[in-house]
Formats: C-alpha cells, structure tokens, sequence
C-alpha cells in the first residue's frame, strides 16, 4: 500500500478529506493490526482519521480486519454472551460496570468484560474487578473455563487481539484516541453467540455505529447500543434512557421512548475498594440498585435469550 497517496486523501482535513473504499480501510487497518505500518506513517493516519472521523463503511471495514485477527472464547450453552468493553474507568463517580455483569451472571446469563486500562488520571476497572474477586483470567482458555463454571470472566485485550491492544496502547504517546478505540467497542469474542455492548461517549458514534450494527447482525448477531457513562459500558443513573438493541440486522428501541431523566444520587466512590464495597451492598441488598442499572439488565437479557 501507498501510504503518502493514501494519507493525502485522508488527511486533507475535516472538509476536504475523502473516505476510503472498504477494500483500502480493510487492508490498512489489517496491516496497522499486524504492526507492517511504519510509525511516521502510522501517526499521519491515525491522526488523519481523528480529524476526518470514520464513516459506517471504513468502520465495517474495520472490523473485518479485526475480527479475522481476533481469538474467541467457548460460551456454554444457554443464553448467549453478554460482551463488555472496558477500556476507560472511573473519574468522578463510582463505576458500576461490573454490577451489570454481576446481575447478568446472577440471571445465569454469561458475561465477558474485556479491554485495557492506561489512563493514569482514573481509577482502573481492573483493580476494582479485582477487589469485588474477578481476577483477570491469563487467556482464552482460562476464560471459558470460568464462563463455563461462574457465567463470568475478565480478559485483557491483549490476549483477545494484540494487534489491537498495541495499537490503543498508543493514546499517551499520541495524546489522543485513534480509530482502535471506536473499532473495540465492536469487537466480538463469540460471534453467533455473543451480545454486542457497545456504548458511545460522543453523539455521532451513535450515527455511524448505528448504521454500522444492522449490517454486523444481520446474519443472527445480536448488540445493544447505548450512551456511555464517563465512558464506561454502564447506564447513566440520572439521563434518560437510550436502549436501542440490534437483532438479525433489525433496531429496537428498549426502552419507552418518553422516559425522561430522574433525580439519583452520585456515589464519588470511584476508588477500587469504596466502589466494590457499594456494588458487593447493592447486590446484597443493602442498598438500591439504580432503576437505569437495572433497565439496562433487563434489557441485555432479554438480548441474550432472544
């Protein structure tokens, strides 16, 4: 591939830049993922697309590419596999990510949480999984062998796609997000048996990821697109809910249109030991789970066993 043609086509800028066919986005994002790009190049097109912004066909695109380099996990029989990315953790507020994959397994739905963590400003969804006794598993084997014997596992993603991890392992050194990040909210660790969680921080990835799903399940697939909370897969508890799922390439709205934001307090306790502790009262009962937590549950089961 020509890269300086390539990038002058991109990298025009926000106005004057051309999107790529699918068969140029496929192959370069395969060569990205298998480390044949060179880094000035690299960074001229990974910057390129942060200005230029995918559209549906190169983030199709994109995902082919991954997912031909992706490892998957055996899911056991029953419902199919609840998919949470996990690639941002806690600021502000406590993370209660793991309290939906908590409430799904406990529903006997399994549930795969899956990313990377390297933002030295937040608290990590790994140590807080760690805390509530959801070690991360050493790889693909070790995590179907706990799906298969607690309907819940934690896999980093350099296991599931190391093209991938490298590549969204460059946000510090950019100082930016690049075209990884928006492509690992798609990835699918169990195709035809997964549930897709997708969940968007910005406005128009709810655009081009949701011209995107109806084509990546049509052949039986099945995802949930929804607003992120401090870009976590969790339901915000206060705005309204915005549930759309996606089944065998057909959207749905989950959630009753005129739902409109409600009034729930905040826990600040986004630190790993305080956050587990108001998870672990939450599903003892102690204290009340969410209402948004709780739609969000109901919704992703009701995927998983459709």
């Amino acid at each position: 591939m020509l890269y300086p043609a390539l990038i002058k086509e991109i990298g025009r800028g926000a106005r004057g830049a051309r999107d790529m066919t699918a068969e140029q986005a496929e192959h370069l994002f395969g060569a990205i993922l298998d480390g044949q790009v060179p880094d000035l190049e690299l960074g001229a097109i990974l910057l390129s697309l942060r200005i230029k912004g995918e559209c549906a066909e190169e983030l199709l695109a994109f995902e082919r590419a991954m997912q031909a380099r992706t490892s998957q996990v055996l899911v056991p029989n029953g419902p199919r596999c609840v998919l949470l990315p996990s690639f941002n953790g806690a600021r502000k507020q406590a993370n209660l990510m793991p309290l939906v994959a908590l409430l799904l397994a406990r529903e006997g739905v399994p549930v795969l949480i899956h990313g990377r963590h390297d933002f030295d400003s937040r608290q990590s969804p790994f140590d807080l999984l760690a805390a509530l006794g959801l070690p991360l598993a050493a790889d693909v084997a070790a995590a179907s062998e706990r799906l298969s014997s607690h309907r819940i596992a934690a896999l980093p993603l350099s296991a599931l796609n190391p093209g991938l991890d490298k590549l969204m392992a460059l946000r510090p050194r950019l100082g930016v997000r690049n075209s990884g990040h928006s492509v690992a909210k798609l990835l699918d660790a169990a195709p035809g048996r997964s549930v897709r969680v997708v969940a968007v921080t910005h406005p128009e990835y709810l655009d081009s990821l949701g011209q995107a799903l109806p084509v990546l399940t049509a052949a039986g697939g099945r995802a949930l697109l929804m607003r992120a909370s401090e870009g976590e897969a969790y339901a915000h508890l206060r705005r309204r809910a915005h549930l759309i799922g996606f089944a065998d390439g057909q959207a749905q709205e989950l959630h009753p249109a005129d739902t409109t934001d409600i009034d729930w307090p905040l826990s600040p306790d986004c630190e790993a030991s305080a956050n587990a502790m108001l998870i672990q009262a939450m599903l003892d009962g102690r204290q009340a789970i969410p209402p948004r937590i709780a739609e969000q549950v109901q919704a992703l089961a009701q995927l998983a066993r459709f």
